[in-house]
């Protein structure tokens, strides 16, 4: 790959990404721009511009973007139409902001004119595909930079050398080895790393950031109403919010009652096994809500075929794969089959669990009259079971009979 003359670099302001800015300034000696995006990640941003101001980059080179909106409406509520989880545990919550990422990295690539992206994922990890993968489907002649796979600074001692030798300022908590790490944003926190480690030793209760632990969390429970359009959620307590507006008041009852809390040992897509420690406490809710206004407004076959579908769109996020025609392929699917998801959910919030107590709808396909055990004025011919069930045990019975006359 020939030396590029101008980088957007995906850029946090932490140590490592400044690390990174300075290397690619030294190695390529070219022009560097930085992206960094407010994904709900509970830091103050401004920092980062000062840092990027401090190593160099022009004010005009500089992209700090509150693109947490963006992030639940187009990318969090399309995967959660489809209750969306990878190994039928992780809601996904790093997965599902990388292309929204490398969405706006190749964007400002093409505004500045800059003929490469950089992101700061190593190279046992799966942020290093799934940001390249996304970069690629949206410009096949992207240069992709990915620091930690060239350079040589393989420690965390010759990362804190460089970083002395180039003026970077370094944390003072960043000269020891930090005892894990943290991906966030509006969906999840992620912990990994270090302490975490071992998978046979319990996380710490200092690993928990967005949530109470279970037992410490309010004695009584808490009740409150979701509502949805579409398969969308738009209220709270029927309140019209925006997207971001609810994850984020959901996350705040989520975490106060200590709900979404995962500790998990995944199949990374590179090959080897990795423990994390997830905090999803507005995601879990809102599962648990989508997955109670499905319950009377989804047709049974629509659900039964969506939720076999649902572990291969998760995996296709997972792996990085959201810009891929198979991807939107199943959103589509799934979209049409939230046509008629609209309606209210009633959830119990208690002691780290989100429970579905009562829903509602106009679109509601619950006839009370064919199920109840009260009179049903003729609603449903229970007669009709017979013939119904001689035709599906013909099939059973000519095997049956088969194998008797074949043991016989």
């Amino acid at each position: 790959m020939s030396a590029p003359k101008k980088v957007v670099l995906a850029y946090s302001g932490g140590l490592d990404t400044s690390i990174i800015l300075k290397w690619l300034q030294t190695e390529y000696g070219c022009e560097v721009v930085t992206f960094t995006a407010d994904l709900g990640q509970g830091e103050e941003l401004d920092p980062a511009r000062k840092k990027a101001e401090l190593m160099g980059i022009k004010p005009e080179n500089i992209y700090i973007e509150d693109v947490r909106e963006e992030f639940v409406r187009d990318f969090v509520f399309p995967m959660f139409r489809a209750n969306a989880l990878y190994e039928g545990l992780y809601l996904l919550g790093t997965s599902i902001a990388r292309p929204l990422i490398s969405k706006r990295l190749v964007e400002i690539a093409a505004e500045t004119g800059a003929d490469a992206v950089a992101h700061g994922a190593t190279g046992k990890g799966n942020d290093q595909v799934r940001f390249e993968l996304a970069a690629y489907a949206l410009n096949p002649d992207i240069k992709v930079i990915a620091p930690w796979r060239e350079w040589d600074l393989s420690s965390r001692t010759k990362l804190l050398a460089f970083a002395e030798q180039n003026q970077i300022p370094i944390a003072k908590d960043k000269r020891g080895d930090a005892p894990f790490s943290v991906d966030a944003n509006l969906l999840h926190t992620s912990s990994e790393g270090k302490v975490l480690e071992d998978p046979a030793e319990a996380a710490p209760d200092y690993v928990y950031q967005r949530t109470v632990s279970p037992e410490d969390a309010p004695n009584t429970p808490e009740f409150l109403e979701v509502s949805f359009e579409k398969g969308d959620a738009v209220a709270i307590n029927g309140e019209a919010m925006s997207p971001a507006t609810i994850l984020t008041k959901l996350n705040e009852y989520g975490g106060k009652h200590g709900i979404g809390r995962l500790d998990f040992v995944e199949n990374r897509f590179v090959g080897m096994k990795s423990r994390g420690i997830y905090e999803t406490p507005g995601g879990t809710v809102l599962l648990e809500a989508h997955r109670g206004i499905e319950q009377i407004t989804l047709d049974s076959g629509a659900g039964h075929l969506k939720d076999s579908l649902m572990p291969r769109y998760a995996e296709l996020i997972y792996n990085g794969f959201w810009f891929s025609p198979e991807r939107e392929m199943l959103q589509a699917a799934i979209d049409k089959s939230q046509e008629h998801v609209t309606g209210t959910v009633r959830l119990k919030l208690y002691k780290g669990a989100a429970t579905t107590v009562g829903r509602w709808s106009d679109h509601s396909l619950y006839s009370e009259a064919h199920v109840t055990f009260e009179d049903d004025a003729g609603a449903y011919d229970q007669k009709d079971a017979a013939g119904f069930i001689q035709l599906n045990a013909l099939r059973l019975k000519l095997l049956a009979a088969r194998n008797r006359r074949l043991k016989g």
